[in-house]
């Protein structure tokens, strides 16, 4: 089978997922090429017979275009991959611009089908600008298959475009031979003493994920008990977050790594993730800090009670109920048995539940049906 991939190449949860996917694919004797603005970072040159391959989108210059044209310059992109490498199915990672365009790729070259992936923000955010709401829905439903990577997500999109087509749904998954536990000490020792607690948070540092809540935590954790917070991501909100941390008085022992490209190894160090965002379709970072053993505090929010099981691999407390999740922070750090019970825990659900072994085969089988036309 040949795909074509479309996808965002930042470090965000989509691109990642994408990217893990596309290696994937192409690994199981499938071809696969990329197509985008810039190459997925997750790729990072690997590669073999089957691809991935990478087709770069050019950007285009115009005194009567006031913006540029990220769709039609991504379709025709598209459309010279298919017809030139008989590509039979291109999966878009994002409605919009992805899907938009990979819809249009397909009426121009009348040889692939579209398979489209929500993964969130597409929906919950952008989809629902009045500028994108109409754009967004039609990307949906000429989609010849469409998928989610949760129930909550998946629900939550026919509620709010007033759908009534199939949403499948399949769950992200973690590279649990990447994302493990790192106990050389030497390494911790880089953020913490071996008496502190560490704590972890990443994100993209956008309203929804609410890191001024995470220091909020910290700060109640760090007044009980030794810790250090790590901080990993940029975004618009850093500045106000950092800012909190100085006046909290916990700055000196609050680290802001930046966009941090080692994100495993600091996973594989940490004592506890987390994560109180207010939006959530799903939780990659939260799954990644399972894979590691690493217990996650968080918020019951959209598709994170689906990754993060209540009392077994983790806590959850209420959108902004900082309270209750330092209670549960400090819970979990001062009684050792059941930290090493959630962090079993957390790690047999990547191995299980969502490892690339259970979650990659779903794709592909949904890949082969929708080229066949067996779905809508």
């Amino acid at each position: 089978m040949k795909v074509a991939v479309l996808c965002h190449a930042s470090a965000g949860g989509s691109g990642v997922v994408a990217a893990e996917l596309g290696l994937q694919v192409a690994r199981a004797g499938h071809e696969v090429h990329f197509v985008g603005s810039a190459q997925p970072f997750r790729l990072g040159g690997q590669g073999g017979m089957h691809g991935p391959y990478f087709h770069q989108v050019s950007a285009y210059a115009y005194a009567l275009f006031d913006q540029p044209y990220p769709e039609l310059a991504a379709a025709n992109t598209l459309t010279e991959v298919i017809l030139e490498h008989g590509v039979e199915l291109s999966h878009a990672h994002y409605a919009i611009p992805h899907a938009t365009a990979a819809i249009h790729a397909r009426a121009i070259s009348g040889r692939t089908r579209v398979m489209t992936t929500l993964h969130g923000t597409d929906v919950t955010l952008v989809g629902l600008e009045p500028a994108f709401r109409h754009t967004t829905r039609h990307a949906i439903q000429k989609s010849d298959h469409v998928t989610a990577v949760s129930r909550y997500l998946a629900q939550h999109t026919q509620e709010v475009f007033g759908l009534d087509r199939e949403i499948e749904v399949i769950h992200n998954f973690v590279d649990s031979d990447r994302f493990v536990r790192v106990t050389d000490p030497a390494v911790r020792a880089r953020f913490a003493h071996p008496d502190e607690a560490l704590l972890v948070h990443v994100s993209n540092f956008r309203p929804i994920k609410r890191a001024e809540d995470v220091v909020q935590v910290f700060a109640r954790v760090a007044s009980e008990i030794p810790a250090r917070l790590l901080m990993i991501g940029d975004g618009p909100e850093r500045p106000r977050v950092f800012e909190l941390a100085q006046q909290l008085g916990v700055i000196g022992r609050t680290h802001f790594l930046g966009s941090f490209p080692d994100v495993e190894t600091v996973l594989g160090i940490s004592d506890l993730f987390v994560l109180p965002s207010s939006q959530e379709s799903f939780g990659l970072a939260a799954l990644e800090a399972m894979s590691c053993e690493v217990p996650v505090v968080a918020s019951n929010a959209g598709g994170i009670p689906e990754v993060v099981e209540q009392g077994v691999t983790g806590f959850m407390a209420d959108v902004g109920d900082v309270d209750s999740m330092a209670d549960a922070a400090l819970k979990i750090l001062r009684n050792r048995d059941l930290y090493l019970q959630m962090g079993a825990a957390g790690r047999q659900a990547a191995l299980t539940k969502f490892h690339q072994s259970q979650i990659v085969p779903q794709y592909i089988r949904a890949y082969e049906r929708t080229v066949m036309g067996a779905l809508a």
